[in-house]
C-alpha cells in the first residue's frame, strides 16, 4: 500500500471505533484553543481584507465565518483558517514544527456546517486530521522546516483528512484526497522573514486547499497515490527522505492530539522558552527592567532564524523578534496582544532594553530541537550580580501544560472583548459539551 492508502486505512478503521475519553477531552481542548485564536484574529487584517476579496462567496452558503456571517465552505475555511493564525496564539505540535489547529479545525468546521454534521462527528474528524498531519510533520523534520512553513504545507493534510472523514469518503476516496492535497501544499519561510501578511494566509490556504481536495475526491477526482514516497514526491522534493514506516508506527495507539502545546504568549512559539526563562531570572534576582545590565539568551538555531528580527517596525515583525518580546515580558510582565500596539512598538524603554539582549545558538539545545524547545538565559544586574537559568521547556508544552482552567482564562481574555463577556462564557460552556451538539450552524 502507498503511504496515503495506509493513512486512509487508519481513518476508516477509526471511524467505527469509540473515541477514548481522554482523546475526546483533548480534542475539545484543541477546539477551545482554536476559538481563542480565531476570534481575535477575525477582526484584524488579513482576515478582514479577505472578506472584501471574497465578497462573492459571502452572505450565502451553509458554512459560517467565526463571527456568524454566512459563507461557502471553501471561503469559510480560507478566512477562518487565516484568522486562526493571525495573532499567533494557536496551538503547536512541537515534533512536527507546525500549528495543526488553525488549518485543520477551520476546514473541519466549514465542512461540518456545510453538511450538517454533529458535534461528535466534527470532533472525530478533528482527531483524524491531527493524527495524520502530525505524523507527516514529524517525518518531514527539520530539513523541511529549513525552507517551508509547515503550517501551510503539512497543515493541508490535516484539513484534507478532517474533511475526507466528514464527507464519509471510502478508503480509496480518502487516499485520493490526501494525494491531491499533497500537490496543493505550499508556504515558504521567506514569506514572513520581513513584514507581510503571508504567514496567516498560509494557514488559510491550507484549510481551503485541504477542503477542496476532499470535495474533489468525493466527486471522483484522483491523485497520484505515490505522491508521498515517489522519486519526485513530497518527501524527497521537500525534505531529505522521511522514514514513513516510523511515522506510521504508532498510528492508532498513541494520540498526538493529547500532546499539543497551547501558547501562553501572543507571539512566535520559538521565543517562549526565552521569555519564560528571562521572567524566572527576573523573579529570582528581584529586579525591575531598569536594573538589568544584560540578558544573554542561548537557544536553538531555528529560533534565531525565524524569530531573529533585530529592529521590528510592525506588529507582524515584532511577533518574530525574540529581543522585542523578551524586553516586553521584562518591562510589562507578559506578552499579550497589547505588546503589539503602536505605542508599545515605538516605546523608547523597550528599544533601549532590546540593545542589552544578546542572542546566540546554544549547541546542546540546538541538537535537541525539535523534541525540546529550551533556552539558557543569563541575566546580569547593574549592581554586579549574575545568574544563569535553563528553561528546558515552554509553559504550555506537554511537559508544562496549560490546565483546563488556564485554557478557559486564555479563551475569555482573547475572545471576550470581541464576543462580549456573556456571549463568550455561554460559548465556552457549549464547547466543553461539544460532543452533545447536534447542530453546528451557530457554532
Amino acid at each position: 500500500m502507498y503511504i496515503v492508502e495506509r493513512f486512509a486505512q487508519y481513518a476508516i478503521d477509526f471511524r467505527n471505533q469509540p473515541i477514548p475519553a481522554e482523546v475526546l477531552h483533548h480534542a475539545k481542548r484543541a477546539v477551545i484553543d482554536w476559538y481563542a485564536a480565531v476570534v481575535p484574529g477575525a477582526v484584524v487584517a488579513p482576515a478582514t481584507l479577505l472578506e472584501k476579496a471574497r465578497a462573492e462567496d459571502l452572505d450565502r452558503g451553509a458554512a459560517r465565518l467565526i463571527l456568524g456571517r454566512a459563507a461557502t465552505a471553501r471561503t469559510a475555511a480560507l478566512i477562518n483558517g487565516t484568522a486562526a493564525h493571525a495573532v499567533e496564539v494557536d496551538d503547536i505540535f512541537k515534533f512536527g514544527i507546525f500549528h495543526p489547529g488553525a488549518p485543520t479545525i477551520s476546514a473541519a468546521l466549514a465542512a461540518a456546517q456545510d453538511i450538517g454534521a454533529s458535534g461528535e462527528q466534527f470532533l472525530r474528524a478533528v482527531i483524524i486530521g491531527y493524527e495524520i498531519s502530525t505524523r507527516i510533520g514529524a517525518a518531514m523534520g527539520r530539513a523541511h522546516y529549513k525552507y517551508w512553513h509547515n503550517t501551510g504545507t503539512v497543515g493541508t493534510f490535516g484539513a484534507a483528512a478532517a474533511c475526507a472523514e466528514l464527507y464519509g469518503l471510502d478508503q480509496a476516496g480518502f487516499a485520493h484526497a490526501l494525494a491531491t492535497c499533497a500537490t496543493f501544499a505550499a508556504g515558504l519561510q521567506q514569506a514572513f522573514r520581513i513584514d507581510s501578511m503571508s504567514k496567516p494566509l498560509h494557514s488559510g490556504h491550507a484549510a481551503e486547499a485541504g477542503l477542496l481536495a476532499a470535495q474533489a475526491a468525493r466527486e471522483g477526482v484522483t491523485g497520484s497515490l505515490d505522491v508521498m514516497e515517489g522519486d519526485a514526491g513530497f518527501g524527497r522534493a521537500m525534505s531529505d527522505g522521511p522514514d514513513w514506516d516510523k511515522a506510521l508506527s504508532t498510528l492508532g495507539h498513541d494520540f498526538h492530539i493529547t500532546m499539543m502545546t497551547f501558547k501562553n504568549h501572543a507571539c512566535c512559539g520559538h521565543t517562549f522558552a526565552a521569555i519564560d526563562g528571562a521572567q524566572q531570572l527576573q523573579r529570582q534576582l528581584g529586579v525591575d527592567a531598569g536594573q538589568i545590565q544584560q540578558v544573554h539568551v542561548g537557544t536553538y538555531k531555528p529560533a534565531l532564524d525565524v524569530a531573529g528580527i533585530e529592529n521590528p517596525k510592525s506588529a507582524a515583525e515584532a511577533r518574530f523578534s525574540l529581543k522585542y518580546v523578551v524586553a516586553n515580558a521584562l518591562l510589562h510582565g507578559s506578552v499579550r496582544l497589547a505588546a503589539f500596539e503602536p505605542e508599545r512598538l515605538s516605546d523608547p524603554a523597550t528599544r533601549e532594553l532590546m540593545r542589552r539582549i544578546e542572542l546566540v545558538v546554544d549547541p546542546e539545545l540546538n541538537s535537541s530541537f525539535p523534541g525540546q524547545r529550551g533556552a539558557r538565559v543569563t541575566m546580569s544586574t547593574r549592581d554586579g550580580r549574575s545568574q544563569t537559568y535553563l528553561q528546558p521547556a515552554r509553559k504550555g508544552d506537554p511537559e508544562l501544560p496549560l490546565s483546563d482552567r488556564d485554557l478557559d482564562d486564555k479563551y475569555l481574555e482573547l475572545a471576550g472583548p470581541v464576543y462580549g463577556d456573556a456571549v463568550a462564557r455561554k460559548r465556552l460552556t457549549m464547547l466543553w459539551k461539544l460532543e452533545t451538539q447536534v447542530d453546528l450552524s451557530g457554532t
